[in-house]
Formats: C-alpha cells, sequence, structure tokens
C-alpha cells in the first residue's frame, strides 16, 4: 500500500506526454507544523506537551526525519493511578521510554497499516499495529481516537490510553500483570512489598 501524505495511492503511472500522472484519495494540504510544534498547540496534549519538555525529547520531535507519534492524550494519563503516574513523571530514564515507547521509527499513516504489522519503537519494543474493520488498533485495542494528522517530520495518531513499556514499570507492576502475581501478594502480606516498588 503506498501512501502520499496519507492520501492513498489508488492508480499509479499514468503516462502522458509531458509527465506521468498518479492518481490518488484525497486532496493534499500543506504540511507547516513539526511534530513538536502540533504537541505544542493542540489542547489534548497538554500533558504530553509537559512529559515531552521535562524528557528532553523537543529536539528530537522537531528535527529532519520521518517518525510516528502515538500521542497521549491527556485522557490516556488520567487513565493510569496517580501514584503510578507521579513515580514516571518523577523518573527522567522511565519517562524517556516510556515516551520512546510511543514513537516508531517510520512514518506510518493509517493507510498504510494492515492487520498483524509489528513495528519497533525508538524504545526498543515492538507494537503490533493492526486494523479490526474501520478502527486501527495497537495490541489488539481500538485506542487510536484520531489519525493522519501530518507533520513535516512524520505523523501523529492521537491515542486515549498509555502505553506503558516494561522498562517504566516497577517490579510489584510487572508481577501483578504476569504469572507471579500470587508471590506477590505473599510479599504484600509479609510487609515487603516496599523492595518491589
Amino acid at each position: 500500500i503506498v501512501t502520499v501524505n496519507c492520501a492513498r495511492l489508488l492508480k499509479a503511472d499514468h503516462h502522458a506526454t509531458n509527465g506521468v500522472v498518479h492518481v490518488i484519495d484525497k486532496v493534499i494540504a500543506t504540511t507547516t507544523n513539526s511534530i513538536q510544534q502540533i504537541i505544542e498547540t493542540e489542547e489534548s496534549l497538554e500533558t504530553l506537551r509537559a512529559a515531552v519538555a521535562a524528557s528532553d525529547l523537543n529536539s528530537l520531535l522537531e528535527s529532519e526525519g520521518q517518525y510516528t507519534l502515538l500521542a497521549p492524550t491527556n485522557e490516556a494519563f488520567e487513565k493510569i493511578p496517580r501514584e503510578t503516574l507521579n513515580r514516571i513523571l518523577g523518573d527522567p530514564e522511565a519517562l524517556r521510554d516510556l515516551l520512546n515507547h510511543h514513537i516508531l521509527k517510520t512514518a506510518m499513516c493509517a493507510e498504510a497499516i494492515i492487520a498483524g504489522l509489528t513495528m519497533e519503537t525508538l524504545e526498543g519494543a515492538t507494537l503490533d499495529v493492526g486494523c479490526s474493520g474501520e478502527d486501527l488498533t495497537l495490541n489488539g485495542k481500538p485506542i487510536i481516537a484520531n489519525k493522519d494528522v501530518l507533520a513535516t517530520n512524520g505523523v501523529v495518531h492521537f491515542v486515549n490510553e498509555l502505553l506503558i513499556p516494561d522498562s517504566a514499570k516497577t517490579l510489584f507492576e510487572l508481577a501483578q500483570e504476569s504469572e507471579v502475581s500470587k508471590s506477590t501478594d505473599l510479599f504484600r502480606q509479609a510487609g515487603l512489598s516496599s523492595h518491589l516498588t
């Protein structure tokens, strides 16, 4: 699937006497803002804006390149426990890992995403990007609220849930989501949970 500024290429290589015509399915609008400028001007990305500034990722998101930012909205940040959010915001390394987990190494428009596609993030983990009917999905969940916001250095998709990588979790949070959750309960009952957090 080929896209031009997120417009789908319908028919290619119509040769004319003075050039070549490619037929696309949208009018291409002028794109002037970088990903960083989109974050700075969008009200629903206020928390993300503060997180990017705190982790020094501004320069990356305004640099030349082709990135996909899965931009967590204010709503996405509000869904996780306040204690967890404060811990991550107060830990520069965990915060950077969290944000890098929302950045793909290539520009990926919605039209070019097919079911079962696996993409590597800047954090080093992978995300399963796919589609279910008309909905785009991440790791099987339809959490993309707004898609294909074009930037000069890539594309932004707004997501309404936070994607927290293992590298940004405490031992306690990791264990609770795994096959050793019962062991975690024993640590808690023994008053030793502080060691895991």
